[in-house]
């Protein structure tokens, strides 16, 4: 699968996000802010996920759809990728 500039760029964002988690730890700031924002990587991780995963399954379902061929396996892994992540 071929990543687009807007999943790279959600990836990045997460990649600050992470580093200025690493940063609240070594100022010793609060638990709750910590916990925070921990939460906040996390749901941008889980989102950026269920993108890559969608993205994925359309691009699947329509070479399937080409082919002549049935798409349920292909929905069924889908499926199987998002519950794995949770």
């Amino acid at each position: 699968m071929k990543y687009d500039d807007q999943v790279k760029n959600r990836m990045k964002r997460i990649e600050g996000q992470v580093r200025g988690l690493l940063k609240m730890m070594e100022e010793d700031k609060e638990c709750r802010d910590v916990v925070t924002q921990m939460s906040a990587v996390r749901n941008a991780m889980d989102r950026t996920i269920a993108l890559i995963v969608s993205k994925n399954l359309e691009q699947c379902i329509r070479e399937e759809k080409e082919a002549g061929e049935s798409s349920e396996d292909i929905i069924k892994e889908a499926v199987n990728l998002l519950v794995k992540s949770r």
